[in-house]
């Protein structure tokens, strides 16, 4: 059953993503597991398995968290800056 596009030998950018990259992920953006499994609408337990390995993460969930959980940007020290830029 190849035909399916995560159970195909090549790299393909509709695959589940490994345990390391969705932990790295979350990391970067600086979550809690708690906090990125309300990002995706799941539960601690299931950002749990999917970092363990336990159980795999849907592209499509995959997608969304990397969409809604871009690291923000840091603000500005408005501080630093000319009054006349503030």
């Amino acid at each position: 059953m190849t035909n399916h596009p995560n159970r195909g030998r090549r790299i393909n950018p509709a695959a589940n993503p490994s345990p390391d990259t969705i932990r790295a992920a979350r990391e970067v953006a600086g979550l809690t597991q708690t906090q990125a499994g309300a990002v995706v609408y799941s539960s601690l337990r299931a950002w749990q398995q999917w970092e363990s390995g336990e159980r795999r993460l849907h592209p499509a969930i995959w997608e969304l968290f990397c969409l809604k959980a871009k690291p923000k940007p840091k603000k500005p020290n408005l501080a630093a800056c000319p009054p006349s830029h503030r």
